[in-house]
């Protein structure tokens, strides 16, 4: 959300890339804006935030899933988790852990982004898969100049917040002429326990670095690309489940090139992502039985690339491309104290999707048009599962079916999308229609043991897999209008999602509760009768959101956010799990030269619209209130520094899922409440 709080001249956020100045809705003080794209910048939100997830929160339709300080997901319009297409610098990848501990935005650090680009409601086809929006986080990089003379740029920062005693440190550095641009970025961020005013939530630190480089070159109609980074995660908490990170050790690759022509774009890309993963229950949970104690080790390799054209004349431009996506994942569950327990819970993944789409663009009488289709193969089969010897003969018999069924699946997916919209002096018309689909990832085909991996769902239960899965298939509606009235605006929507085969937990099988079956034996040994098996079902969401602001004079400014999201199951008389509860955000600001303060308040209602299949309780609304102030002390030094939550409010959002963490002042299955009055600083030092 690109929210009017900064003076234009001092604190605009970069402008969207666009082919034609028609495609761009110009909005007075922040910026431009395409009417499909919402674009968020670092600089429009508290600086005490670490998590990138929660930065594309305060979009319209968007809330935070918070399974951990750097582990959050996007909630957009009802969908989260792999329904949402997010990307980094625009390469995808999948995540090391079966629970989904490192959710993409896990590797884009808040000190690193440039910005946040959010497809509003529907993607276009040329992003790739997904039933929902699509997110890009584009990190800091360097630009080419203007001629041969070489100039260097960077940034020197560094923050910290006294919720948890957490610090970050950062720093950019780049170096370019007209031909060459080369740059180097590290960060560093620690953070103990987050303190609430009931006491401390317990195993909700983190620990996090990262370092890389980048570089280009052009020469003639050709550009050349490379970029390199590495991070490391170390002991990090995550009370939501039943383990810990104990570290991630992730390295990504990419290269590109671009072809310029007179009227024509020939570009392609490559990418490499490889994660090595371990995460346990005994870093800082109270287990004092040895044969209690147990370690997962994980791992996920992603080889991604696209080939496309696109060729514009006035209006129109029209888009052709292909691309590749495979990865290769394995899963093993070990006891420390004993070598003789392992299994291999999700055995030698292996999954490919091959896809081609077209995009074109042209005018419809006065109306302009993005139409797209997208067609994609993909390929998943599993290899054999393992079990250590120490293991009881009811998962060995489990993984002796699983061994003997086949693995191999295949699924062929077709995407269409039609976007409108209307430009006008002071209101522009959208409208949005879609059919998109989702294949099931692996956890919810392969998963053959009863675990509580479910691809970050942190509801408590225990899940299965079922290779028999459907693809899912959403039919989309969404239309709106952007308003710019004198010195207010407003960009209300209404949107609904039909969704066919969609993917959900339900009772394993009709007599829940009934140890009958060897999967509800086993899970019943690991503490829960009652397990869940994934499985298509029938659900629709549907909902309105709106940003929208006012100026009062040169100085004070108003603006927010409203969301408002309902899903449901089809098929049964339930609610969809886990859905954002109705939401209201304010901002009251003053803007000086260089100045400027912002007055905030968050307001959430109760939500009793609970999914019963996964034992979701009900949540109680809240209000929290915020003071922040950005202060320009000279062209290269600024200093950000406010306080969260004034008022040093206990609430518990409804999004944060249930304590897992024993010897916590959060007791066992309680919901988790939000950090308490939190002071944070941060300066920043540019040249």
């Amino acid at each position: 959300m690109s929210v009017l709080l900064l003076p234009a001249a001092a604190w605009a956020a970069p402008a969207a890339p666009s082919d034609d100045p028609a495609l761009l809705d110009v909005i007075e003080v922040d910026g431009q804006r395409q009417p499909g794209k919402d674009i968020v910048s670092p600089t429009e939100a508290p600086a005490s935030l670490v998590d990138a997830a929660a930065l594309a929160a305060r979009a319209p339709g968007a809330a935070l899933i918070d399974n951990g300080a750097i582990s959050g997901q996007v909630q957009y319009r009802g969908v989260f988790g792999p329904r949402v297409n997010v990307r980094i610098d625009g390469q995808g990848f999948e995540s090391g852990g079966p629970n989904l501990m490192d959710p993409p935005l896990h590797y884009a650090p808040m000190g690193l982004i440039e910005r946040l680009e959010i497809d509003r409601g529907i993607a276009p086809v040329s992003a790739g898969p997904g039933l929902g929006g699509g997110v890009n986080a584009v990190l800091k990089q360097s630009r080419f100049g203007a001629d041969d003379s070489w100039q260097s740029t960077g940034e020197l920062a560094a923050g910290g917040r006294s919720a948890n005693d957490s610090y970050g440190l950062s720093g950019f550095a780049a170096l370019s002429n007209d031909r060459v641009r080369l740059h180097a970025f590290a960060l560093r961020e620690r953070g103990d326990d987050i303190e609430f005013p009931g006491g401390t939530i317990r195993s909700s630190d983190h620990e996090r670095d990262v370092w890389g480089f980048g570089s280009g070159v052009q020469t003639g109609d050709h550009e050349f690309r490379f970029s390199a980074r590495r991070q490391d995660t170390g002991p990090t908490g995550n009370p939501p489940f039943a383990m810990d990170i104990r570290y991630f050790h992730t390295d990504f690759w990419s290269a590109g090139w671009t072809h310029h022509g007179e009227r024509s774009m020939l570009f392609a890309d490559v990418g490499y992502t490889d994660v090595e993963h371990a995460m346990n229950n005994f870093r800082a949970r109270p287990i004092t039985d040895p044969t209690r104690f147990r370690e997962t080790y994980a791992d996920a390799r992603t080889l991604t690339g696209r080939l496309g054209w696109r060729q514009a004349q006035g209006a129109d431009a029209l888009e052709f491309g292909l691309d590749l996506r495979t990865a290769r994942k394995d899963v093993r569950i070990t006891n420390p104290n004993n070598a003789s327990f392992f299994v291999d819970s999700l055995p030698d993944i292996a999954e490919e999707r091959v896809g081609a789409y077209v995009e074109w663009q042209r005018p419809l009488g006065e109306w302009r048009s993005e139409l797209g289709l997208r067609v994609d193969r993909s390929t998943a089969d599993a290899g054999e599962a393992a079990v250590g010897t120490a293991l009881p003969m009811g998962p060995r018999n489990l993984a002796a079916a699983f061994n003997a069924r086949d693995r191999d699946l295949s699924y062929t997916t077709t995407d269409l999308v039609a976007r409108f919209w209307l430009p006008g002096p002071q209101h522009t018309w959208r409208l949005s229609l879609a059919r998109k689909s989702r294949v099931g990832g692996y956890v919810e085909r392969f998963a053959w043991l009863p675990t509580e991996a479910s691809g970050g769902l942190a509801d408590g239960n225990t899940y299965v897999g079922d290779l028999g899965l459907e693809p899912e298939v959403a039919w989309i509606a969404e239309a709106g209008v952007d308003l710019q009235l004198g010195a207010g605006w407003a960009r209300p929507t209404l949107w609904y999602r039909r969704i066919d085969d969609y993917i959900q937990g339900v009772p394993f099988d009709d007599t829940p509760g009934v140890i009958d079956t060897p999967v509800e034996m086993v899970s019943s040994m690991n503490g829960d009768p009652t397990p869940l098996r994934f499985a298509n079902v029938d659900a629709q969401i549907q909902g309105v959101d709106v940003d929208f602001g006012y100026r009062f004079s040169e100085r004070w400014q108003l603006d927010g956010v409203a969301s408002w999201v309902k899903g449901r199951r089809r098929d049964i008389d339930d609610d969809l799990y886990r859905l954002s509860p109705p939401s209201l955000r304010l901002g009251l600001s003053w803007l000086g030269e260089d100045w400027r303060w912002t007055l905030e308040s968050q307001h959430y209602a109760e939500q009793d619209e609970v999914s019963q299949t996964n034992s979701e309780l009900p949540s109680a609304g809240y209000s929290l209130f915020g003071l922040r102030a950005d202060w320009i002390l000279s062209p290269a030094l600024q200093l950000q520094f406010g306080v969260e939550n004034l008022t040093d409010h206990e609430y518990r959002p409804h999004l944060a899922g249930s304590n897992r963490v024993g010897g916590s002042d959060v007791a066992l299955g309680e919901r988790l409440p939000g950090a308490g009055r939190d002071v944070y600083l941060r300066v920043s030092w540019q040249w």
